[in-house]
Formats: structure tokens, sequence, C-alpha cells
């Protein structure tokens, strides 16, 4: 189940997409069968992955008809192939193919990022390393987009800029040096909030070290550096590695030793999983 943080930003986007999509009403299926119709329909997937967002797309479906009796047949998290049926569920013509798009809209975006995910834990199979995600979600999708991946068996990193210090180039140039923007911040955050520091060179991972944070981030390094890097640490505190991750890349950079493996693409760049709607009664 979703928490209620996902389900209220959920909520808010439901109010766009409809707004969006339907505006005086939806003009064909309106004009097709007279209203109060019942129909029988299913989710059906079309290719392998994960499934994310059925609690979402039951959601749509119910914001036009409250009524609708609603089938999981597969829960969020789980692997799917082709053919394989979601959901089966009972209501009103209309009310099904007006919400089809918009419901589809999230789940197939949802669950392809689920997908992605999953096929990254399986890449790093064997070693002791978290695949993370960023920031860099669709403006909105906070919440959503961080569910999907956590029901594609990867983890969250920071939900915001609110609720962990992550010290990046520009700070550090700003500040005049990782140790003088680390003595900087940590007078002012309330104890128990982590720091996190980007180094691009072993300079900086050395000087990172001797600031005492909780985490380094060895960014765009070569698995060869970070390899070196990893050394130096020598496991006085987590690392990160970011930068150009890719699925090719990410079981050579586990091999690193490096504690997590931050992915932009788990969320900035998804593949939409292949779903469908068909009527079947």
């Amino acid at each position: 189940m979703m928490d209620e943080k996902t389900l209220n930003s959920a909520e808010v986007l439901f109010d766009l997409a409809i707004a969006e999509d339907i505006g005086e009403g939806d003009i064909t299926t309106n004009n097709l069968l007279p209203p109060h119709t019942k129909k029988t329909a299913i989710l059906l997937v079309k290719e392998e992955g994960v499934v994310a967002g059925l609690q979402v797309a039951e959601m749509v479906f119910k914001k036009f008809d409250k009524d609708i009796e609603w089938s999981d047949r597969i829960q969020d998290g789980s692997r799917v192939k082709p053919g394989d049926i979601l959901v089966e569920f009972k209501g009103d013509f209309r009310a099904i193919l007006t919400g089809e798009r918009k419901a589809l809209n999230f789940l197939q975006r949802l669950s392809g990022i689920a997908t992605y995910a999953d096929k990254c834990i399986k890449k790093v199979e064997g070693y002791d390393v978290k695949i993370l995600d960023t920031r860099k979600t669709m403006p909105g999708y906070r919440y959503l987009d961080k569910y999907a991946v956590r029901m594609g068996g990867a983890s969250n990193h920071r939900f915001g800029l609110y609720d962990m210090v992550m010290i990046k180039n520009n700070h550090i140039q700003v500040a005049g040096g990782i140790k003088n923007a680390v003595e900087a911040i940590r007078e002012k955050i309330p104890q128990g909030i982590k720091i996190e520091v980007e180094t691009s060179s072993m300079e900086e991972v050395q000087e990172a070290l001797e600031a005492n944070i909780d985490i380094i981030m060895l960014d765009n390094m070569s698995s060869n550096m970070m390899k070196e890097a990893v050394k130096l640490i020598n496991k006085r505190t987590k690392i990160e590695a970011s930068g150009n991750m890719t699925l090719k890349r990410i079981r050579k950079v586990a091999e690193t030793g490096v504690d997590y493996i931050s992915i932009g693409a788990l969320t900035h760049s998804v593949k939409a999983l292949d779903i469908s709607l068909r009527i079947i009664d």
C-alpha cells in the first residue's frame, strides 16, 4: 500500500490530468452508449517488467465511478510477462473509457520505473551495494516516482533539499573548499542530519575524509579511480558512486566496493511499460 504522502501527491496530479484531458467532456464515449451502461474490462501486460501503480489506476477510475468493482490479479512489485492480466474491473462504460488514458499514463510510467530498477538490481547481484534514485524526477511526481523505485527493489536517496545535506561542486566553489563548506553548514543544521559531499578527484576525497562526513560521493570517476578512492577511504565512511551510471556499467562499478550507486536514469529517462485496457464484456 502507498503511504499517505504518496497518495496525497497522486490526488493533486489527478486533478491536473483530468482538467487537461477531459475539458467539457469525453465527446466520443458520451455519445456512444447511454449513461450507466455496465461493462467489464481488464488491464493487460504486453511486455516483461515489474508492476507499480495499480492503486493509483484504481483511484483514477473511481474518480469517474466510485462504485467500480475492482479485483487485482497481481500486486505492485510483481514481475509480469506478456499476456498477464493485472486487474479485472466492472463499472460504468463511460467511466472506464474516460478514465482509461489517465490511469494508463500513471500505471505505465510507474511500472517503467519499477522495471528499470529491477534490471539494475539484477545487474549487481552478489555485491553488497544499494541502487539509489535521485531528485531527477518528473516535477510533481516525486513521491510516485520514488514509490515505483522501491517497488522495483531499489532504494530512495534524499526526497528533497530539506532532509539531507548534499554539498556539491557549486557549493564547494562558493565556500572556498570542502572544509569551509562542511564547517559552515555543520554549525547550523540539527544534529542527526547526514552530510554528503561530492568529489571528483583524489584530493577532494582526502579533504572530504578529513571533514569527517557521513557519505562521500565519487562523481563521474572512472572505475579505476573509484577503486583507488575506495582503498583510500578504507571503510571510514560510506561511499556513493554517481554520474553516467548505466545498466552496462553498474556491475563494474559495484566491483569497486562502493556502498551505493545512484542512477538518475531510474526516473529521468523512463520507458513506459506497455499495458493496455480491453473491454471483455
